[in-house]
Protein backbone atom coordinates (compact mmCIF):
# COMPACT_ATOMS: atom_id res chain seq x y z
CA UNK A 1 0.00 0.00 0.00
CA UNK A 2 1.15 3.65 -0.99
CA UNK A 3 0.74 5.89 1.10
CA UNK A 4 1.14 10.17 0.93
CA UNK A 5 1.42 12.40 4.50
CA UNK A 6 0.54 15.53 3.90
CA UNK A 7 1.53 17.36 7.12
CA UNK A 8 3.77 20.90 7.59
CA UNK A 9 4.76 19.79 10.64
CA UNK A 10 7.89 17.50 9.87
CA UNK A 11 8.03 16.20 13.51
CA UNK A 12 4.37 14.90 13.32
CA UNK A 13 4.71 13.86 10.37
CA UNK A 14 7.99 11.55 11.12
CA UNK A 15 5.95 10.25 13.88
CA UNK A 16 3.23 9.39 11.89
CA UNK A 17 5.73 7.45 9.04
CA UNK A 18 7.13 5.38 11.92
CA UNK A 19 4.04 4.38 13.86
CA UNK A 20 1.88 3.75 10.20
CA UNK A 21 5.17 1.45 8.87
CA UNK A 22 4.95 -0.24 12.74
CA UNK A 23 1.39 -1.19 12.15
CA UNK A 24 1.85 -1.94 8.71
CA UNK A 25 5.24 -3.14 7.20
CA UNK A 26 4.12 -3.61 3.82
CA UNK A 27 3.32 -0.04 3.80
CA UNK A 28 5.44 2.66 1.33
CA UNK A 29 5.32 5.94 2.42
CA UNK A 30 6.16 7.33 -0.62
CA UNK A 31 5.88 11.13 -0.39
CA UNK A 32 6.10 13.46 2.69
CA UNK A 33 4.27 17.05 2.01
CA UNK A 34 4.22 20.59 3.75
CA UNK A 35 1.77 22.70 1.31
CA UNK A 36 -1.25 23.03 -0.14
CA UNK A 37 0.47 23.89 -3.42
CA UNK A 38 3.55 21.26 -3.50
CA UNK A 39 0.24 18.74 -2.99
CA UNK A 40 -1.34 20.12 -5.98
CA UNK A 41 1.42 19.66 -8.04
CA UNK A 42 2.52 16.48 -6.93
CA UNK A 43 -1.27 15.07 -6.99
CA UNK A 44 -1.14 16.17 -10.53
CA UNK A 45 1.92 14.90 -11.78
CA UNK A 46 2.45 11.80 -10.00
CA UNK A 47 0.37 8.47 -9.89
CA UNK A 48 -1.81 8.94 -6.51
CA UNK A 49 -1.27 6.98 -3.90
CA UNK A 50 -3.63 4.05 -2.30
CA UNK A 51 -4.49 6.23 1.00
CA UNK A 52 -3.27 9.89 2.20
CA UNK A 53 -3.27 10.94 5.77
CA UNK A 54 -3.30 14.80 5.56
CA UNK A 55 -3.74 17.91 8.14
CA UNK A 56 -6.36 20.26 7.40
CA UNK A 57 -4.10 23.41 8.30
CA UNK A 58 -0.94 23.68 6.00
CA UNK A 59 1.78 26.05 5.96
CA UNK A 60 0.06 27.94 3.32
CA UNK A 61 -3.69 26.88 3.64
CA UNK A 62 -6.11 25.30 4.44
CA UNK A 63 -5.90 21.66 2.96
CA UNK A 64 -9.40 21.57 1.30
CA UNK A 65 -7.99 23.98 -1.37
CA UNK A 66 -6.33 20.76 -2.53
CA UNK A 67 -9.21 19.51 -3.24
CA UNK A 68 -10.39 22.40 -5.32
CA UNK A 69 -7.64 22.57 -7.63
CA UNK A 70 -7.27 18.62 -8.19
CA UNK A 71 -8.99 15.33 -8.15
CA UNK A 72 -8.30 13.53 -5.54
CA UNK A 73 -9.30 9.88 -6.01
CA UNK A 74 -7.48 7.72 -2.82
CA UNK A 75 -9.55 7.77 0.47
CA UNK A 76 -8.33 10.18 2.92
CA UNK A 77 -7.35 9.61 6.70
CA UNK A 78 -7.55 13.86 8.19
CA UNK A 79 -5.25 14.28 11.34
CA UNK A 80 -5.71 17.36 13.09
CA UNK A 81 -5.55 19.43 16.12
CA UNK A 82 -9.24 21.25 15.27
CA UNK A 83 -12.71 19.42 15.87
CA UNK A 84 -14.88 21.89 13.90
CA UNK A 85 -13.96 20.68 10.11
CA UNK A 86 -15.59 17.43 10.51
CA UNK A 87 -18.26 18.13 7.91
CA UNK A 88 -16.03 18.95 4.99
CA UNK A 89 -12.98 16.80 5.65
CA UNK A 90 -16.13 13.52 5.55
CA UNK A 91 -17.15 15.52 2.54
CA UNK A 92 -13.72 15.70 0.85
CA UNK A 93 -13.08 11.36 0.38
CA UNK A 94 -12.32 11.46 4.05
CA UNK A 95 -13.03 7.85 5.97
CA UNK A 96 -11.60 8.95 9.73
CA UNK A 97 -10.78 12.09 11.72
CA UNK A 98 -7.96 11.72 13.81
CA UNK A 99 -7.68 14.54 16.48
CA UNK A 100 -3.57 15.46 17.79
CA UNK A 101 -2.35 14.08 19.36
CA UNK A 102 -2.65 10.82 18.27
CA UNK A 103 -1.91 7.47 19.42
CA UNK A 104 -0.74 4.37 17.68
CA UNK A 105 -4.58 2.97 18.74
CA UNK A 106 -6.20 5.80 16.59
CA UNK A 107 -3.88 4.87 13.67
CA UNK A 108 -4.98 1.44 13.88
CA UNK A 109 -8.34 1.92 13.89
CA UNK A 110 -8.24 4.16 10.82
CA UNK A 111 -6.65 1.95 8.89
CA UNK A 112 -8.79 -1.23 10.43
CA UNK A 113 -11.97 1.07 9.00
CA UNK A 114 -10.10 1.40 5.57
CA UNK A 115 -9.94 -2.30 5.35
CA UNK A 116 -13.26 -2.61 6.22
CA UNK A 117 -15.01 -0.16 4.25
CA UNK A 118 -12.42 -1.24 0.66
CA UNK A 119 -14.28 -5.71 1.97
CA UNK A 120 -17.64 -3.79 2.14
CA UNK A 121 -17.72 -2.22 -1.36
CA UNK A 122 -15.31 -5.12 -2.91
CA UNK A 123 -19.12 -6.96 -2.78
CA UNK A 124 -21.03 -3.62 -4.50
CA UNK A 125 -23.10 -3.47 -1.32
CA UNK A 126 -25.83 -0.50 -1.67
CA UNK A 127 -25.32 2.27 0.91
CA UNK A 128 -27.79 2.13 4.06
CA UNK A 129 -30.63 4.05 3.66
CA UNK A 130 -30.49 5.66 6.70
CA UNK A 131 -26.97 6.38 6.71
CA UNK A 132 -27.10 8.27 2.87
CA UNK A 133 -29.77 10.60 4.29
CA UNK A 134 -27.57 11.35 7.37
CA UNK A 135 -24.89 12.49 4.97
CA UNK A 136 -26.78 14.62 2.88
CA UNK A 137 -28.27 15.90 6.33
CA UNK A 138 -24.50 16.56 7.46
CA UNK A 139 -23.19 18.06 4.59
CA UNK A 140 -25.81 20.83 4.15
CA UNK A 141 -24.61 22.76 7.70
CA UNK A 142 -26.66 26.07 7.84
CA UNK A 143 -24.21 28.63 7.89
CA UNK A 144 -23.51 31.85 10.60
CA UNK A 145 -25.78 35.08 10.26
CA UNK A 146 -24.43 37.01 12.96
CA UNK A 147 -21.21 37.70 15.23
CA UNK A 148 -21.41 38.20 18.78
CA UNK A 149 -18.79 40.48 19.48
CA UNK A 150 -17.80 42.83 22.95
CA UNK A 151 -17.13 46.61 22.33
CA UNK A 152 -16.70 49.33 25.59
CA UNK A 153 -18.49 46.95 28.01
CA UNK A 154 -21.58 45.77 25.39
CA UNK A 155 -22.48 42.95 23.65
CA UNK A 156 -22.95 43.62 20.05
CA UNK A 157 -24.48 41.47 17.36
CA UNK A 158 -23.22 41.92 13.71
CA UNK A 159 -24.66 40.78 11.32
CA UNK A 160 -22.52 37.95 8.23
CA UNK A 161 -24.08 39.98 5.33
CA UNK A 162 -22.46 43.69 6.87
CA UNK A 163 -18.91 42.27 7.26
CA UNK A 164 -16.91 43.14 4.44
CA UNK A 165 -13.65 40.90 5.59
CA UNK A 166 -12.19 39.36 8.47
CA UNK A 167 -8.47 39.78 8.95
CA UNK A 168 -6.00 38.58 11.17
CA UNK A 169 -3.56 41.29 13.23
CA UNK A 170 -1.33 40.53 15.85
CA UNK A 171 -2.64 37.19 16.15
CA UNK A 172 -6.10 38.36 16.80
CA UNK A 173 -9.11 37.53 14.81
CA UNK A 174 -10.99 40.75 13.14
CA UNK A 175 -13.93 41.56 11.20
CA UNK A 176 -14.41 44.97 9.83
CA UNK A 177 -18.31 45.73 8.16
CA UNK A 178 -18.69 47.76 5.17
CA UNK A 179 -19.48 50.97 7.81
CA UNK A 180 -15.72 50.65 8.52
CA UNK A 181 -16.53 49.47 12.05
CA UNK A 182 -13.96 46.80 13.52
CA UNK A 183 -14.25 44.33 16.34
CA UNK A 184 -12.28 41.48 17.97
CA UNK A 185 -13.77 37.92 17.58
CA UNK A 186 -13.03 34.83 19.41
CA UNK A 187 -13.11 32.33 16.62
CA UNK A 188 -9.79 31.84 14.57
CA UNK A 189 -9.76 32.55 11.06
CA UNK A 190 -9.59 29.13 9.89
CA UNK A 191 -12.78 28.76 12.43
CA UNK A 192 -14.84 31.57 10.76
CA UNK A 193 -13.88 30.13 7.25
CA UNK A 194 -16.09 27.35 8.24
CA UNK A 195 -19.00 28.97 9.36
CA UNK A 196 -19.58 31.58 6.65
CA UNK A 197 -20.50 30.87 2.80
CA UNK A 198 -17.84 29.83 0.68
CA UNK A 199 -19.84 31.13 -2.22
CA UNK A 200 -19.83 34.85 -0.71
CA UNK A 201 -16.19 34.50 0.98
CA UNK A 202 -13.26 33.59 0.27
CA UNK A 203 -9.76 33.16 1.64
CA UNK A 204 -7.20 35.42 -0.23
CA UNK A 205 -4.40 34.23 1.86
CA UNK A 206 -3.23 33.03 5.47
CA UNK A 207 -4.85 36.89 6.84
CA UNK A 208 -7.97 37.84 4.76
CA UNK A 209 -11.39 36.29 4.31
CA UNK A 210 -13.25 38.74 2.16
CA UNK A 211 -16.98 39.41 1.17
CA UNK A 212 -17.43 39.07 -2.61
CA UNK A 213 -19.56 42.18 -2.28
CA UNK A 214 -16.37 44.51 -0.85
CA UNK A 215 -14.58 43.47 -3.83
CA UNK A 216 -14.26 46.84 -6.38
CA UNK A 217 -11.32 45.75 -8.49
CA UNK A 218 -9.02 42.57 -9.45
CA UNK A 219 -5.30 43.74 -11.07
CA UNK A 220 -2.39 41.39 -12.09
CA UNK A 221 0.83 42.29 -9.87
CA UNK A 222 4.43 41.42 -10.24
CA UNK A 223 4.92 37.46 -10.30
CA UNK A 224 1.67 36.24 -11.37
CA UNK A 225 -0.25 37.54 -8.17
CA UNK A 226 -3.09 39.07 -8.56
CA UNK A 227 -4.00 42.78 -6.49
CA UNK A 228 -7.36 42.90 -4.91
CA UNK A 229 -9.20 46.37 -4.19
CA UNK A 230 -12.00 46.64 -1.85
CA UNK A 231 -15.02 49.43 -1.36
CA UNK A 232 -13.49 50.31 1.64
CA UNK A 233 -9.96 50.85 2.94
CA UNK A 234 -7.50 47.75 3.97
CA UNK A 235 -4.96 47.50 6.86
CA UNK A 236 -2.86 45.75 4.12
CA UNK A 237 -2.08 45.06 0.33
CA UNK A 238 -4.47 42.35 -0.99
CA UNK A 239 -2.71 40.12 -2.61
CA UNK A 240 -3.21 36.35 -3.74
CA UNK A 241 -0.51 34.03 -4.80
CA UNK A 242 -0.15 32.56 -8.41
CA UNK A 243 -0.81 29.85 -7.32
CA UNK A 244 -4.90 30.56 -6.13
CA UNK A 245 -5.17 32.96 -9.43
CA UNK A 246 -7.52 30.35 -11.19
CA UNK A 247 -9.05 29.19 -8.41
CA UNK A 248 -10.11 32.44 -7.16
CA UNK A 249 -10.97 33.51 -10.78
CA UNK A 250 -13.32 30.80 -11.20
CA UNK A 251 -14.84 31.36 -7.68
CA UNK A 252 -15.80 35.17 -9.00
CA UNK A 253 -16.52 33.90 -11.98
CA UNK A 254 -19.36 31.40 -10.30
CA UNK A 255 -20.15 33.61 -7.50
Amino acid sequence: MKIVIIEDEIKTARSLAQLITTLRPEAEIVATIQSVERAVYWLTEMPQPDLIFMDIQLSDGLCFEIFESVKVVPPVIFCTAYDHYAIEAFKANGIDYLLKPFKQEHIEGALAKLSQLKSYFSNEKPLVPELETLLKKLSSPEPKKSFLVFKQNKYITIKTETIAFFYIHNETTWLRTFDQQDYTISQPLEEVQGMVPASQFYRLNRQYLVNFDAIKEVEHYFSRKLFIKLTIPTPEKLLIGKEKVSQFLGWLENR
